[in-house]
């Protein structure tokens, strides 16, 4: 079909803007209506040169143009493609920028407007129509031809919506088709969702086939069902998880067949859903940027010694009204702190860490829900930081906090495979913080509970703050009880001695101080106190024993002398 034969149809009324007799061209003589269609694409990507052979009418929504000059590096594509003419629909903007007329000219592209009450679909079907009367073959290789290239056009279309892709390939092939993250939690695809306990075996199976270094797609067996995996290309340099150990952050697609068995047009068509799953992927990884962001301010100031401690709040909660829109205070949050050894390898990369704990965090459907919006992470040395956005107490959920024993179970069924003998993963997780006062402090809890993970035997070990006061406490039967009490007598005596003469509260404080985890706002409404009264009379306890009561140590060490005196 020549393309003025496509312009002569009265009922699309489409509009030629370049490749009149007038348009200056680089080829004035070319025979621009005199080209020759051969094929029909639909194309929004910004880049569309891989998806194109040559001699196509390219259809655009215009969707990747926002501002002059996107226009050129569009057009150039499609020249060096070899592309027939571009048409370009006027409903995004209401006409077709004049950026992307005069690249078209200067490229000498045949341009055609499509108005807003013309389909694409009729287009397409017009010129499938005369391509079929021009070289007339079976039925079944026209609707197979029709098929091909209507299904392409929607997998185009709907880059940017991961279920709607797979819905699609499920109407093409017939299959069930999922994106799974590296710990087995689906992302997109068919409902429902697979079991748990498969899902987690299925993204176990494909990390240990990449540690080992096997070609995808892998294949692999689980009950007495057959599924392949084929990994999704992940972003390219910038935010994301380490080279060497990028299998952690991976998404993959699962169907029960052995794709190795398909004819090369399925595998082809599978190949391209994996790209534009990618193009999700990809989109997940940038809005993790403003959140990622807000982890490594907060852990600067935190590390910074010259920072006033009384400024902390004030320099936090400005941090995240900054950050997290729509959130004018500092957020109740919990501290992950994580590090990985591989034997032999030296330690696992923080930056996988960091990617492996955003995904295994997640549990929109769990008793204290988190999504991937709650989570901002960073990496701090061989170590990955995160703060985890956890609700407000109420009625049904007095004291909301992560599950650290569900986190180790689901970390555990992951890695199950990837780590090896003497490998192990260890994570530390802090008392929920409600206030920036308390964040250093919080972040150091968090720190000390990896220590206690690293001296578990397990492969995977999270640890948190009662584990470290659990510890703590079943060592003191292994000291002598005098020892025992001469330690309390020494360290709470002056607090005795100071409620004896003025009739105060101080040791009752500290205790209710030690039993509210440090946090400023639970003990002074346990208290029935202000919290500047609070904080007068922790000053106090301070000054009469000599201790820093900021410090974990220091708390221990009272908690310690209360048990046994």
């Amino acid at each position: 079909m020549r393309l003025r034969e496509l312009l002569d149809d009265t009922e699309l009324g489409l509009l030629l803007l370049v490749g009149h007799a007038t348009d200056e061209t680089d080829s004035p003589a070319d025979g621009l209506l005199d080209r020759a269609i051969s094929a029909v694409a639909t194309n929004d990507l910004a880049d569309p040169g891989r998806f194109l052979t040559g001699g196509e009418l390219v259809l655009t929504g215009l969707a990747w143009w926002r501002a002059d000059g996107d226009a050129e590096s569009f057009v150039r594509v499609l020249r060096r493609a070899g592309v027939t003419a571009l048409a370009a629909g006027e409903v995004e903007h209401g006409l077709v920028p004049h950026d992307l007329v005069r690249a078209c000219r200067r490229h000498g592209l045949p341009l055609i407007a499509v108005r807003p009450e013309t389909s694409f679909a009729a287009v397409t079907e017009h010129v499938l129509r005369r391509l079929h009367r021009r070289d007339p073959g079976s039925p079944a290789s026209t609707a197979s031809l029709a098929a091909l290239v209507e299904r392409h056009r929607r997998l185009l279309a709907d880059r940017a919506a991961p279920d709607s892709v797979l819905e699609l390939l499920r109407h093409t092939l017939g299959l069930d088709v999922r994106v799974l993250s590296a710990t087995g939690r689906q992302i997109a695809g068919a409902r429902p969702p697979l079991r748990a306990k498969t899902a987690a075996a299925l993204a176990a199976r494909h990390l240990a086939a990449r540690r080992a270094g096997e070609t995808a797609p892998h294949t692999v067996t689980v009950g007495a069902r057959l599924y392949s995996l084929v990994p999704v290309p992940g972003p390219g340099p910038g935010p994301g998880p380490a080279p060497d150990a990028a299998e952690l952050g991976d998404w993959l697609l699962v169907m029960e067949s052995d794709s190795s068995l398909w004819p090369a047009p399925d595998r082809e068509l599978l190949d391209r859903t994996a790209e534009l799953v990618a193009d999700a992927r990809a989109a997940h990884e940038q809005s993790k940027t403003a959140r990622n962001d807000l982890a490594d301010r907060s852990l600067a100031l935190l590390h910074d010694s010259s920072v006033p401690a009384e400024e902390i709040p004030i320099r936090l909660r400005s941090t995240a009204q900054a950050v997290v829109s729509g959130v004018g205070h500092w957020p109740r949050c919990q501290f992950v702190v994580a590090s990985g050894e591989r034997r032999g390898a030296g330690p696992v990369p923080a930056a996988a860490l960091r990617v492996l704990l955003e995904e295994a965090l997640v549990q929109e459907d769990g008793p204290v829900p988190v999504s991937s919006e709650d989570i901002a992470a960073t990496v701090d040395g061989d170590r990955a930081v995160l703060l985890v956005l956890v609700p407000e107490p109420s009625d049904t959920r007095p004291d909301p906090a992560l599950d650290h024993a569900a986190l180790q179970r689901r970390l555990s069924a992951a890695l199950a495979r990837w780590l090896g003998p003497g490998d192990g993963v260890s994570i530390g997780v802090s008392s929920p913080v409600a206030e920036p006062g308390n964040a250093r402090r919080s972040l150091e809890q968090a720190r000390n509970a990896l220590r206690i993970a690293h001296a578990a035997p397990e492969q995977v070990t999270v640890r948190g703050p009662e584990d470290l006061t659990s510890h703590i406490l079943t060592l003191l039967p292994l000291i002598p009880a005098e020892a025992r009490r001469a330690f309390a007598a020494r360290l709470l005596g002056p607090l005795r001695d100071h409620d004896a003469r003025h009739r105060t509260e101080l040791l009752a404080t500290l205790e209710a101080f030690l039993d509210c985890d440090a946090s400023w706002t639970a003990c002074a409404a346990r208290l029935h106190l202000h919290v500047n009264s609070l904080r007068q009379r922790i000053a106090r306890i301070e000054q009469l024993t000599h201790r820093d009561l900021s410090r974990l140590e220091t708390r221990l060490d009272f908690l310690a002398a209360l048990k046994s005196g």
